[in-house]
């Protein structure tokens, strides 16, 4: 892929080798993100972030990666307070804001959304998230977590197992992370759901053709016990059309110590895109894991920050001048910065 002036909507854009460029300047970006020394490579440019559907994590994520650089961040955050609630199209919209900014973050309730503000604009678009269509870069962060903590490398992931588990038909980011994993060699999908929050099926047919293993089980205990990576959702209640019909999955599967520490392989690593869902009856995490080495979720979600800086250096063609912009932070950083631990 030429990334340079280019949009990031889908997984289908990328093969391992793009996998791999992204990784090898994530890597780079790792200082910066840690705020060991920052630079100024984007000082003058302009993000567009534009969510117009809730967001905390993936939003202000995306801020932090752009600011990381240099950059300046203006945003609108929901539909009501956009102009798309006065009757605005997409085009319309896409079309000023490009005028505005460098490069545009989209996060948007309808599947295929994004793809339209891109079409409209010719500054890069980044797909933040469009609906039970895809989140790539979630998927990317993810790759990148599951190889940091089981290689502590970057290599490529192979001979591998990771179970799926809670909403599979509305969880975006897991239908772009199993085309990103499909990429690889001898993946083992342990998909593990209710009969109606299964995986798509055009996702099933997609892992089964380049080759890889497939199990399909309703039952949590056979999902995760020979996983290498368990890989947690939410159950979506704001993908239902109605709160009854989200009652009936909510907390049907829930993980905590116990279940972890008598079930699961003791190097399995748990992630979730977050939020979980901490309300009593929900919980697909418990808060009893949270000192648990293996859980890797903050951890997870730290990497957000130097995957973005990433894909904002590679679409802006910066990559390769981030180090000449280096400079000292002169503000307090935390003595232990790394989010978790256990």
């Amino acid at each position: 892929m030429n990334f340079k002036g280019n949009s990031i909507l889908s997984i289908d854009q990328f093969d391992c080798g793009d996998i791999e460029t992204i990784f090898g300047a994530a890597q780079k970006m790792e200082k910066y993100a840690a705020r060991e020394v920052s630079t100024s490579v984007l000082k003058g440019a302009v993000l567009g972030n534009l969510f117009f559907e809730p967001s905390t994590r993936t939003r202000i994520s995306f801020g932090t990666a752009f600011s990381r650089l240099g950059g300046s961040v203006n945003e609108t955050v929901g539909l009501k307070s956009s102009a798309i609630a006065k009757g605005e199209s997409i085009f319309d919209t896409s079309k000023v804001i490009g005028g505005y900014v460098d490069v545009m973050v989209v996060r948007h309730p309808q599947k295929g959304s994004v793809a339209k503000f891109a079409e409209a604009t010719n500054v890069p678009v980044i797909n933040g998230g469009d609906g039970i269509g895809e989140h790539p870069t979630q998927a990317l962060l993810d790759l990148y977590t599951m190889v940091k903590e089981k290689y502590g490398t970057t290599k490529k992931l192979e001979n591998f197992t990771i179970a799926m588990v809670g909403d599979l038909a509305y969880g975006r980011t897991v239908h772009s992370l199993s085309k990103l994993l499909s990429l690889y060699e001898n993946i083992t999908f342990i998909l593990t759901s209710p009969s109606k929050l299964q995986m798509p099926e055009y996702i099933v047919s997609l892992i089964k053709e380049r080759g890889h293993k497939v199990i399909v089980t309703e039952d949590l205990i056979d999902g995760i016990k020979e996983a290498d990576v368990i890989y947690c959702t939410r159950i979506q209640e704001e993908r239902f059309e109605s709160t009854a019909e989200y009652e009936k999955y909510r907390g049907v599967y829930s993980i905590n110590k116990a279940t972890y520490t008598n079930t699961c392989k003791p190097d399995s690593i748990i992630m979730h895109p977050l939020p979980r869902d901490g309300r009593k009856g929900s919980n697909e995490l418990d808060t009893d894991l949270d000192q648990l080495s293996n859980l890797a979720i903050f951890r997870q979600a730290c990497n957000g920050v130097p995957v973005r800086m990433a894909l904002f250096a590679l679409v802006l063609g910066v990559d390769g001048i981030v180090d000449n912009y280096q400079g000292k932070t002169n503000w307090y950083i935390p003595s232990k910065r790394e989010v978790v631990t256990g």
